[in-house]
């Protein structure tokens, strides 16, 4: 599995032959341009991950790419003219050859009711996680975790907790678009630091790297 981060949540991943992009939101825009992309998997409807100018593009770009999401993020789709398969709560399908499962867990507060809306994660083949705004815990098991590390929802040692419990194999960093560049790396060195003691491995990663998983 090969992951290239373009920023934030928008990952581009290449498993078992297939291509699929993740949260393509505002806070990135190479998934504008990119082609050959067979999935577009949605965690949930806030801008930084559902951008509606980048999705109408990348399935310009894309006319023959699935659409993954939740039922929330649906609505807004049929408001684009986009078609889509929602797979959601803990409902378990197979798109493209993809296996995927869902795990609905709350968005993490904001404040109070605000920014709460149906958030799914989701499991790809049985490896990797990709949890939306949620520290929810799945029942399954993960080996690579997109560990989001920031934000107006997110506490630094929450997210580390989040990571222990769910103990996976390997991590690395999302929904770090609003950290400064600066200060990225105390937060990955003590990341690496802390979990590490708990025997996963975490590899940073920034926008435009790559990495093989």
């Amino acid at each position: 599995m090969n992951i290239t981060k373009f920023g934030h949540c928008c990952l581009l991943i290449k498993i078992n032959g297939k291509t699929i992009l993740t949260d393509p939101g505002n806070y990135s825009d190479a998934q504008d341009s990119v082609t050959g992309i067979d999935i577009v998997l949605i965690t949930h409807e806030h801008g930084d991950h559902c951008h509606t100018d980048s999705i109408k593009k990348v399935i310009a770009n894309n006319p023959g790419a699935m659409v993954v999401c939740n039922s929330a993020v649906g609505k807004i789709l049929d408001g684009l003219g986009i078609s889509y398969t929602i797979i959601e709560g803990n409902a378990t399908s197979e798109v493209a050859g993809i296996a995927f499962e869902a795990c609905d867990g709350m968005h993490e507060e904001i404040f109070e009711e605000m920014g709460q809306v149906q958030n799914t994660g989701y499991l790809v083949n049985n490896d990797f996680y990709i949890p939306g705004d949620s520290f929810h815990v799945p029942e399954f098991a993960v080996k690579t975790l997109a560990l989001p590390v920031a934000g107006p929802w997110c506490k630094f040692p929450d997210a580390l907790r989040y990571a222990i419990a769910l103990k996976p194999e390997r991590a690395f960093p999302i929904h770090d678009a609003m950290i400064k560049e600066g200060s990225l790396g105390f937060l990955y060195t003590a990341t690496k630091n802390v979990l590490g003691q708990h025997g996963i491995e975490f590899i940073p990663l920034n926008a435009g790297d790559s990495a093989e998983f």
